[in-house]
C-alpha cells in the first residue's frame, strides 16, 4: 500500500472519528444528566432509570431501518442525516416542558443515534488500512468514550453555574458545526443503491457471530446500567455533589477510551477476530472481579473512583474489539446488518437492566445493583471463550 493511500486512509479514520465524538456527545448527555435531570422534574431513582431505557429503546427499534439505509445508500448519506437529527433531538430534551416529553425527547434522541454504529462501523471497516482494523476501530470507538466524557463535564459543569438546559444547546452547536467539516472530508460507500430489509440468513447460520451477540446482551446489560448509575451513586452513597459525580463518570469514559486504543493495538497483535475475542474476554473477567468489589459496599470513595476506572478500562473499553471481531465474522455487504443485530443485542440488554438495577436499589441498596452487573458480566466469558476456540 502507497503512503499517500494509507495517509488517505487514516484521514478517513480520524473523520469518522471525529463524526462519532459529535454523535456520541448528543446522545450521551442523557446518562450526564441523570442527576440534573432528578432535580429539575423531582424523579425517583427507578424513573430517571426509565428516562436513558427511553433513549435505549428508540436507539434499539431504529437500528433495522439505519442498518438497512446504509447497505443500501451508503454511510456518508446516513451520518449527515443522521448527525443533523442527533443535534436537534439533543435541544429537543432541553425544552421538554413534562416528564412525559422528557421520556418522549430521549426517545427521539436514542432513534436518531440508531445511524451511528452501523454507519461508522462500515466507515472504518473499508477506510483502515491493512492490518490494522482493530486498532482503527478501538480508535473510532474512542469516539464514544471522548464524546461521552465531555457530555458529563459540559452538563453537569454548566449545570451547576447555569441553567441545566445550556449544556444541552452547546452539545447541538457543535454537533450542527461538525456537518459541514464531514461533508468535505469523507468521501465514503455509495452502496447498493436501493433499501432493502437486511437479509438475516447467513447470520442465522454463523455460530460465533450468534454467541457474540448474545455476549452483547451481557455487555450492554451492563455497561448502560453502570453509566445509568454512576453520577446518582456518587451522590447518593457518599453525598457528593452532582459535578463530582460527572467528573467520576468523565472519569470512567476517558478510561474506556485509553482501553479501547489499547485493545485495538493488542488484538492486531495476536491477529484478527481470534485477537479480539482473547482481548475482550480478557477485559470481562477483570469487570467481573471489579463489581464484585463494589457489591461488596465497604469500598471508600477514593477507591470506588479507582474501581470505575477500572470498569472503563475493562467492560466500557471492551467495545471496540466487540465490534472488530463482529465485523470479521460477517462478508462486507452484510456488515450493516450485522452490526444492526448486535447493536440490538447491546441495547435490549440495556432496556432491561438500568430499571431493574434502579428497583434493586430502592428495595436493598445499591450493592445488589452491582450484584446483578457482576453475575451478567460473568454470564459473558465463557461465551466469549467458544467464540474464541471457533475462529
Amino acid at each position: 500500500m502507497s503512503s499517500d493511500i494509507e495517509s488517505g486512509s487514516w484521514r478517513s479514520v480520524a473523520t469518522v472519528t471525529g463524526w462519532q465524538v459529535a454523535a456520541s456527545l448528543c446522545y450521551y448527555s442523557i446518562f450526564a444528566a441523570t442527576g440534573v435531570v432528578r432535580d429539575a422534574f423531582s424523579l425517583s431513582i427507578s424513573s430517571v432509570g426509565l428516562f436513558t431505557t427511553a433513549g435505549l429503546f428508540g436507539y434499539t427499534i431504529a437500528l433495522l431501518p439505519s442498518g438497512a439505509a446504509v447497505d443500501g445508500y451508503g454511510e456518508k448519506r446516513v451520518m449527515v442525516i443522521g448527525l443533523l437529527a442527533l443535534a436537534a433531538a439533543t435541544a429537543g430534551v432541553s425544552v421538554a416542558p413534562s416528564y412525559g416529553f422528557l421520556l418522549i425527547a430521549g426517545m427521539m434522541l436514542g432513534a436518531a443515534y440508531s445511524s451511528a454504529m452501523p454507519a461508522s462501523n462500515r466507515g472504518i471497516l473499508r477506510s483502515a488500512p491493512a492490518g490494522n482494523s482493530n486498532f482503527a476501530m478501538g480508535l473510532k470507538q474512542v469516539g464514544v468514550t471522548a464524546g461521552s466524557a465531555v457530555a458529563s463535564l459540559v452538563i453537569t459543569g454548566l449545570a451547576a453555574v447555569a441553567a441545566w438546559q445550556f449544556g444541552f444547546w452547546i452539545i447541538a452547536a457543535l454537533a450542527v458545526g461538525y456537518v459541514a467539516g464531514f461533508v468535505a472530508l469523507y468521501d465514503g460507500d455509495p452502496g447498493e443503491g436501493s433499501l432493502s430489509f437486511p437479509d438475516f440468513s447467513a447470520l442465522r447460520s454463523n455460530g460465533a457471530y450468534l454467541m457474540l451477540v448474545l455476549v452483547g446482551f451481557f455487555m450492554g446489560a451492563s455497561i448502560f446500567a453502570m453509566l445509568s448509575y454512576i453520577e446518582l451513586y456518587v451522590e447518593d452513597g457518599f453525598h457528593r455533589t452532582t459535578l463530582v459525580g460527572g467528573v467520576v463518570l468523565a472519569l470512567t469514559q476517558v478510561m474506556g477510551s485509553i482501553a479501547r486504543i489499547g485493545a485495538g493495538s493488542a488484538a492486531d497483535r495476536i491477529g484478527g477476530a481470534r485477537g479480539a475475542a482473547t482481548v475482550a474476554l480478557v477485559q470481562m473477567a477483570g469487570a467481573v472481579v471489579l463489581f464484585a468489589v463494589l457489591a461488596t459496599d465497604l469500598a471508600s470513595f477514593p477507591l470506588v473512583v479507582v474501581i470505575f476506572a477500572g470498569l472503563g478500562l475493562t467492560i466500557y473499553g471492551s467495545t471496540g474489539v466487540f465490534y472488530s471481531c463482529l465485523g470479521s465474522l460477517v462478508d462486507d455487504g452484510d456488515i450493516g446488518a450485522a452490526t444492526a443485530g448486535g447493536q440490538i443485542a447491546i441495547n435490549v440488554g440495556g432496556l432491561v437492566a438500568p430499571t431493574i438495577f434502579g428497583g434493586l436499589v430502592e428495595r436493598s441498596g445499591y450493592s445488589l445493583g452491582w450484584t446483578l452487573l457482576g453475575v451478567a458480566t460473568l454470564a459473558a466469558v465463557p461465551l466469549l471463550g467458544m467464540v474464541r476456540r471457533r475462529l
